[in-house]
């Protein structure tokens, strides 16, 4: 699929085997979960356009790089929240914005309850962060409203995508990459992804 990247880094892997274990605690799960953010986003920024800038060091100045674009966070509450530490642990200096959306049982479909934007967009790239691609229909949302928000460069950085999410995130935004720990089977009747690790916000948050 193009535009997708699973992960082939090993202590992806190996996280992401812990994350699954359904004897992992809440406590070791909320760990692991922006641990693999961090490494994922790592790897969705390999791409990000640097400025040059010069810096003193003790000795003399040194002709450096810094990033040229500002970073905007968006986790969609209320699993997303779990991935923003381990990002920002790579870019303190990122905005977070939070877009609240929960899927009805009945439709599987996005409905908005939260959304405190800006009018004018104060980032020009953005990093849509949810644990999840099962259907899609939440990442899709999301990213109509930072596309009507006026920004142009996003990516979304999960943790497991499942095929009817992804072909539903690249029929709607094919110019958006979808990083991933990993790329699951498919979804079961309640639109869980199956394997999967269960739900992502209940196990964060000890609710199961």
């Amino acid at each position: 699929m193009s535009n997708v990247f699973p992960s082939r880094h090993p202590l992806v892997a190996h996280k992401l085997a812990l994350l699954r274990n359904v004897d992992t605690e809440p406590k070791k799960f909320r760990e692991l979960v922006p641990e693999i953010a961090s490494l994922l986003t790592y790897e969705a920024t390999l791409d990000l356009e640097l400025r040059p800038i010069e810096v003193q060091t003790p000795l003399a100045l040194a002709k450096c790089q810094a990033l040229q674009a500002k970073i905007g966070l968006v986790p969609i509450l209320r699993a997303g929240l779990g991935m923003v530490e381990g990002v920002w642990a790579l870019m303190p200096s990122a905005e977070v914005w939070h877009i609240g959306l929960y899927r009805d049982e009945k439709t599987l479909k996005p409905v908005e309850y939260y959304n405190k934007l800006p009018i004018e967009p104060t980032v020009q790239v953005c990093l849509v962060l949810d644990p999840m691609l099962a259907t899609g229909g939440s990442a899709v949302a999301t990213v109509d409203i930072l596309k009507r928000w006026g920004v142009t460069k996003i990516k979304f950085v999960g943790i497991i995508g499942a095929p009817q999410g992804i072909e539903n995130m690249q029929q709607h935004h094919p110019d958006v990459p979808i990083y991933l720990a990993a790329i699951d089977e498919r979804l079961n009747e309640r639109g869980y992804i199956v394997p999967g690790l269960g739900d992502a916000g209940d196990r964060q948050f000890g609710t199961a």
